[in-house]
């Protein structure tokens, strides 16, 4: 692929609280992608950050508001929302823990994404640019408890709330995980390691792929 031209930014926002393991890994090669594209990138990690979620101040509803867009609170997330909102291409990434994002990852979505919630009648989406979107689930379910426990249902509600931000919006999985350094040392006796190594061999090089083609075509949409 030939560098385009651009002064996009692509942001990537790890929800993950290790940095170096899958959800990190995969992000990194949807930056390289991004960056491969012609993008500037950057990576954060909600575990670093200091914040909480939502407190219901409705603030980000008043009329005539001047805060339209991003959440008004105060705390280790200010400055990273209005980062985001200076970006083009939001990339984002978690575990799924017990059928959901990580805490500190749902926390920073409901700060994200609410502001750009519309009240008004008719109309969806208070934010008037356009940005992009992606997100990563990394998860140690197979497909098929994948599908069994309906967990498409979390990841295309997701997509459609970053879908107020009037731009393309996708997702993309990665099952059937690689968790623990030494599966000796734990209590995991339903979970085969050589399985595990093989699927990581071979799917999550697979994996990697497709987050960097994912991180290109979201600059390029």
């Amino acid at each position: 692929m030939s560098p385009l031209v651009t002064s996009m930014k692509a942001i990537a926002i790890n929800g993950s609280p290790r940095k170096a393991c899958n959800t990190a890994t995969l992000l990194q090669k949807a930056l390289d992608g991004a960056e491969a594209a012609g993008a500037n990138i950057e990576m954060i990690h909600l575990y670093d950050l200091d914040y909480k979620g939502c407190n219901s101040c409705f603030a980000c509803k008043l009329k005539n508001r001047p805060w339209i867009r991003c959440c008004v609170m105060k705390d280790g997330l200010t400055g990273l929302l209005h980062n985001i909102l200076a970006s083009d291409v939001i990339l984002l990434g978690s575990p799924i823990y017990l059928g959901s994002m990580t805490g500190e990852m749902h926390s920073f979505f409901d700060r994200l994404i609410y502001p750009v919630v519309s009240y008004r009648e008719r109309q969806t989406s208070d934010y008037t640019g356009r940005k992009t979107s992606g997100f990563i689930y990394t998860m140690n379910v197979t497909k098929s408890q994948m599908e069994e426990d309906n967990y498409r249902i979390l990841f295309e509600r997701n997509k459609k709330y970053l879908e107020r931000f009037n731009g393309p919006s996708e997702y993309m999985l990665s099952m059937d995980t690689y968790q623990f350094d030494d599966y000796t040392r734990y209590d995991a006796s339903k979970y085969d390691e050589k399985h595990k190594a093989e699927v990581r061999k071979n799917q999550f090089a697979a994996d990697c792929r497709d987050a960097f083609e994912m991180g290109a075509r979201l600059v390029m949409a």
